[in-house]
């Protein structure tokens, strides 16, 4: 961004839940100015697993309690049409980006066996489309590994190329009318009936401002950071191990996740790599060694890959809640944000920013259903939460080991 600009809808954040919103507002006529502190997809949107997965990161029985059922169900419906709405996307401007359907939830416990059952019945009564539970030889013929007891098979989940996707939806955004100005940080923001919105070389004016920024958002607005905590969450990607070694591991082509609170999840790259994710890290500093802590992990799952090396690891911030449902307001009538999705962003990220389009074009109230969630600020302010979460966390650990 080198000059001034004049726009109806100002959007921070270069993410998915950013260029959703530039490219359905562009798409219905209005003039869109977007800005993004580094590129297009630097954040958790272009590093994620790309997994496709339905519902909120909430537990559909939670979320239950948290909003009542009508609510709820709802939510689980907008969260069955964001994924729709990718598949859709993706089909009228054709981007290439792997899009592949199938999920698993892995159970590793007996416990956990007990919980798909439970969570079965409860998608069965919620109207989602039919899962079924797999086990013993049917498991295998899905997922090949010693590590899992069960597994429920989601035809409405799958996965795809994060970053991809997202530079496809910029493209579409841009193609559309929209103008994206990257590398050019927020300096300040100065609300308004036009509200200002300032960079190191420029500033934009607009009657409408988006706040997209998530888990890299920091302390731009201050009103809003202490409902999220960015979170670090790493992935290796090992060397390509050829279509039918890898189609050995997961001959369903599915993406896997397991039911621990710090979970494992992976599945195949387009070239036939396993993309293995978990760890975590409540302070954001990545672990030494990535690499080889990752394999070890992945080790535990598929014992016929040691001695397969991990050429790419990384990492990156997603933002989560206290209760884990994405947190979505407005500071003003003309302010709205959107952030905390809590890990389930691949979907509910161009949701969000659909809805927050179809708010300003007075199309649709929807956006404000998530409205109805409660939520709370973390424990301990600006400099003490992260240890309080710390604590608060190692009892969730301690399960996973039981």
């Amino acid at each position: 961004m080198a000059e001034d600009v004049r726009a109806d809808v100002c959007i921070i954040g270069g993410g998915l839940t950013g260029v959703s919103a530039a490219l359905e507002l562009a798409e219905k006529g209005y003039k869109v100015a977007l800005v993004e502190a580094q590129d297009i997809g630097w954040g958790a949107s272009g590093r994620n697993g790309g997994q496709i997965v339905p519902g909120l990161a909430t537990d559909i029985r939670v979320l239950e309690k948290l909003v009542g059922t009508e609510t709820a169900k709802i939510l689980w419906d907008f969260s069955l049409g964001a994924i729709e709405s990718i598949h859709s996307r993706v089909q009228k401007h054709q981007i290439d980006c792997d899009l592949r359907s199938g999920y698993l939830h892995a159970a590793i416990k007996k416990r956990q066996v007990e919980d798909l059952l439970s969570w079965q019945t409860a998608l069965d009564r919620f109207g989602h489309p039919p899962t079924k539970l797999l086990r013993g030889a049917a498991l295998r013929g899905a997922l090949d590994s010693p590590r899992y007891l069960a597994a429920l098979s989601d035809p409405a989940g799958g996965h795809l190329h994060p970053l991809n996707y997202t530079l496809g939806l910029a493209q579409a955004a841009q193609e559309a009318g929209a103008q994206l100005f990257v590398r050019s940080p927020v300096r300040q923001i100065k609300p308004g009936t036009e509200i200002v919105v300032e960079t190191p070389k420029g500033a934009i004016r607009s009657g409408f401002l988006l706040v997209c920024g998530n888990a890299y958002l920091g302390q731009l607005l201050p009103s809003i950071s202490p409902y999220v905590m960015p979170v670090g969450t790493y992935i290796a990607a090992t060397e390509p191990l050829g279509e039918d070694r890898a189609r050995a591991l997961i001959p369903s082509l599915a993406a896997v996740a397991d039911l621990n609170f710090v979970l494992d999840y992976f599945r195949l790259s387009a070239d036939y790599r396993l993309l293995f994710g978990g760890r975590v890290s409540y302070s954001t500093v990545p672990p030494p060694q990535l690499g080889s802590a990752m394999l070890r992990r992945m080790h535990k799952v598929f014992p016929q890959l040691i001695g397969v090396q991990a050429e790419y690891a990384w990492g990156g911030n997603v933002a989560i809640t206290r209760n884990r449902a994405p947190h979505l307001g407005r500071l003003r009538d003309n302010l709205f944000f959107a952030q905390g999705f809590s890990g389930h962003g691949v979907a509910l990220t161009g949701w969000a920013g659909k809805l927050m389009a179809e708010l300003i074009a007075k199309q649709s109230t929807d956006f404000d259903v998530f409205t109805r969630i409660p939520h709370r600020k973390f424990p301990g302010g600006r400099w003490l939460r992260t240890p309080a979460l710390l604590l608060a966390t190692t009892a969730y650990r301690l399960l996973d080991l039981v």
